[in-house]
């Protein structure tokens, strides 16, 4: 019996993301062709519950910022479809210190969707932590939180199935499947992570490797966000989706199609040198679209907001940090982040953004849910 040819075991033992087109008028069929393309059901086993951690970056509907409602509607409409039990698929999202999970689920059209297929919405403020002692030494978050890592017990054990969406960040260049579980693994002090934002990813990719039996990745790139994200951002419709098992190789891919280099992104390099998933693309056997010229061209920016952050953090602001950033002076921050965002940006500059969005076919598909 003659060996495998060692191009085609290599090519087989690559991390696979599955990338296709799609439009308003099709997105759900694309949603469940993709997902079934990137081989979910292998990885995302019916016999265990399935965390469906959503993408909230903001309590108010922004294009590109939080998980799409077509998104959230095609992926549980597809494990449904599939045999997945409802009572087992578990939707979550935690707080920030500016953002709110119940209103923000209001306001990006996420409950009429859960509503409607009998799924609930559990915020993450109100479910048991516990300490977890991870076995696998970490970069940062020890020195972070030295009294212990305190994560939802509900996580434990459960598979994860990410809902980010492909955007630039301010404080981590892009941001995508990784840092989604920032937002589920960390209480709502992890601003306190910013500092250290690259090995905090890398962090959290080995803490999921060693809580999730199953861990998949759904991004939404038919509405991206260029420039000043998570939030402040230019809205572009680019019309893709994306999704894999290997979080690292999906970042990967979402960067190259923004136009930035993988492996120059330090979370992205760092997890690839760890073995925690592929970020160099040559690693990656790209599925459905052939994405070989896309590049979006975006530019990562910092939001005033965000660049007043990384000063007091690690510029020229930084004798400040611990008075202004942990103390309880620290209700500053939140106060003067809302003030910016929610009472400054948004109306100023955002609803313009918005009004124009609306007017688009993905805009109308919005206004439908």
């Amino acid at each position: 019996m003659k060996g495998l040819n060692p191009a085609m075991n290599q090519q087989q033992n690559k991390s696979k993301v599955a990338v296709l087109r799609t439009t308003p008028q099709s997105v759900l069929e694309t949603y469940k062709e993709l997902m079934h393309l990137a081989e979910y059901d292998r990885y995302i086993s019916r016999d265990v519950g399935t965390l469906i951690k959503l993408n909230l970056s903001w309590t108010k509907y922004f294009p590109a910022c939080s998980s799409q409602p077509w998104q959230v509607e095609a992926v549980v409409k597809t494990l449904l479809a599939d045999g997945f039990a409802k009572d087992k698929l578990l939707p979550v999202e935690n707080k920030t210190v500016v953002t709110n999970p119940v209103k923000g689920a209001q306001n990006n059209k996420w409950m009429p969707i859960l509503n409607k297929y009998g799924l609930g919405f559990t915020p993450l403020t109100g479910v048991d932590w516990v300490k977890y002692e991870f076995k696998q030494p970490l970069l940062k978050l020890n020195e972070i939180f030295p009294d212990g890592i305190e994560i939802p017990e509900m996580f434990i054990g459960r598979n994860v199935i990410h809902l980010p969406t492909l955007k630039t960040h301010g404080h981590s260049v892009t941001t995508g499947a990784i840092k989604n579980s920032f937002g589920g693994l960390l209480k709502e002090v992890r601003h306190y992570a910013h500092k250290y934002i690259h090995e905090v990813l890398v962090d959290l990719m080995i803490m999921q490797k060693e809580l999730h039996p199953g861990i998949f990745a759904v991004m939404d790139a038919t509405v991206c966000g260029d420039g000043a994200g998570p939030r402040t951002m230019i809205p572009k419709i680019k019309n893709f989706v994306l999704a894999s098992a290997d979080s690292v190789a999906i970042d990967a891919v979402a960067a190259k199609m923004m136009g930035y280099e993988p492996m120059e992104i330090p979370y992205i390099r760092m997890c690839d040198e760890k073995g925690l998933g592929a970020g160099d693309i040559r690693n990656i056997d790209i599925i459905g679209e052939d994405i070989s010229d896309v590049n979006f061209g975006f530019t990562t920016r910092r939001s005033f907001v965000i660049w007043g952050d990384q000063m007091l953090r690690k510029g020229f602001l930084k004798f400040l940090e611990k008075p202004l950033l942990h103390t309880p002076l620290v209700v500053w921050a939140p106060f003067a982040s809302n003030l910016y965002h929610d009472f400054l940006w948004y109306p100023l500059i955002g609803r313009q953004k918005i009004r124009k969005f609306m007017k688009t076919s993905w805009g109308q598909l919005f206004e439908k849910y």
